[in-house]
């Protein structure tokens, strides 16, 4: 079959799957078993099918810098010391100041304006409320998602206490963790560069272009020398 033969059998599938994607649809309802709560596409072509519900919130984990995200629960830096010491201390060392090659928790103070400045959560995060959305989604390391909610809590009251943010008898939950405000907090500024440089045009933005010279003319297209011919052209 010549490649303009292929092409034509293509497009005249492609226009029969499109005219038959409705009667597709209709069939499906038919022989795609029922599903509690879960509609299919009208034109769906029957590939896949919606997530559920739980299947989303398994997903949708996140915490936002103003709380939106954070769970029930609540977590105190006395439990969290506990914990910190069974489930963090082995690569964060006992009080935060890390292990072998491991990152710190503490010990940032300044604007990180030196040369090496050093990195800890009281200065190198602007939001309380990242710690909690950090921990929740990606520690333990290489357990990651084992820990309960108030287990959340508990751990980043301790981490917040152990850079002087919060003391020893504090605890933290959904409505008291967004209203802690880090101590280097104001020397972060939102970056003011705009994604995109010009103004928003949709039409007569330019004028026509004009050819004044063509490639082969002024010799800038390669010939084959033995008949002056352009490769590639009979």
């Amino acid at each position: 079959m010549s490649s303009s033969n292929r092409a034509a059998a293509f497009a005249a599938a492609f226009v029969a799957a499109i005219a038959s994607a409705p009667e597709i649809a209709r069939a499906q309802e038919k022989t795609l078993p029922g599903q509690p709560g879960i509609a299919l596409p009208v034109q769906s072509l029957g590939i896949g099918r919606p997530a559920t519900k739980d299947e989303i919130n398994g997903w949708d984990i996140d915490v936002r810098p103003d709380g939106h995200g954070l769970p029930d629960g609540k977590g105190s830096v006395k439990d969290g010391e506990a914990l910190y010491q069974d489930r963090c201390a082995a690569c964060h060392g006992e009080f935060g100041e890390g292990k072998d090659r491991w990152p710190a928790l503490i010990g940032g103070s300044g604007k990180l304006t030196d040369d090496d400045p050093k990195k800890g959560v009281g200065n190198y995060w602007p939001y309380a409320t990242t710690l909690f959305d950090y921990i929740k989604r990606a520690m333990p390391f290489g357990n990651a998602q084992s820990l309960t909610d108030d287990e959340v809590y508990a751990i980043t009251a301790y981490v917040l206490h152990l850079n002087d943010v919060l003391k020893q008898d504090a605890a933290l939950d959904r409505d008291s963790l967004p209203k802690i405000r880090l101590p280097n907090a104001a020397n972060f500024v939102p970056d003011p560069r705009p994604d995109v440089q010009g103004t928003l045009c949709m039409k007569d933005c330019r004028p026509a272009a004009e050819i004044h010279s063509e490639a082969r003319r002024i010799g800038v297209t390669p010939e084959d020398e033995r008949n002056k011919k352009r490769p590639g052209v009979d």
